[in-house]
């Protein structure tokens, strides 16, 4: 089974974005043998997060597709967000651009809800040491943007987690552990188990 996980890379104050840190400390850790996990840094950009997205399931075309993203306002906080949202994305990026309109997709619809039940997921597990919450609300900046338009081109088959940023009770090695935790509980929603 082929599943692919980004993070972001640097933007405003965040030199190391804990996001690609994470994915990356999840890489070595791997989820078992039967997963094949692919991961890759999204600029923080509105349209070249788009053209990566809409690559990896193009040419991947992977079961499972996972966003990790940094929330500068959490403090020692995973969250785990249900849906994406089209509309109201009107911050600058690094480059100082915003969406025309606003919007991810003309045609898209208001909002789109992943496959993975997020609020079974978070009722299922516990990481010692963070608290986890349920969002439905990626915050209209880069991640949600990023969430949606993978939604959309991955038939809803895309999940989003946010992390705190790196700090003396948060490693990075300490997120990847708890990003391991979380997916192996999202595949078992998908079906599979670990080997």
């Amino acid at each position: 089974y082929l599943s692919s996980f980004s993070g972001f890379g640097p933007f405003r104050q965040y030199l190391v974005n804990s996001s690609w840190e994470a994915v990356k400390e999840l890489s070595k850790r791997g989820l078992g043998k039967t997963i094949d996990l692919r991961i890759m840094e999204l600029p923080v950009v509105y349209q070249k997060a788009k053209e990566q997205v809409f690559k990896i399931w193009t040419t991947l075309q992977p079961l499972l597709t996972v966003h990790v993203g940094l929330a500068s306002s959490a403090k020692a906080l995973i969250i785990l967000e249900q849906c994406g949202k089209n509309k109201g994305y009107q911050e600058m990026d690094a480059c100082g651009f915003h969406p025309e309109g606003g919007c991810c997709m003309l045609d898209g619809p208001e909002k789109i809800e992943s496959t993975i039940n997020m609020k079974t997921l978070w009722k299922n597990i516990s990481v010692e040491g963070i608290d986890i919450i349920f969002s439905r609300d990626a915050g209209r900046y880069i991640c949600d943007y990023t969430y949606y338009t993978s939604l959309y081109y991955g038939s809803e088959r895309a999940a989003f987690i946010h992390v705190p940023p790196l700090s003396e009770s948060v490693s990075a090695d300490f997120l990847g552990k708890a990003l391991q935790t979380i997916i192996l509980e999202m595949l078992k929603q998908c079906g599979i188990e670990r080997e």
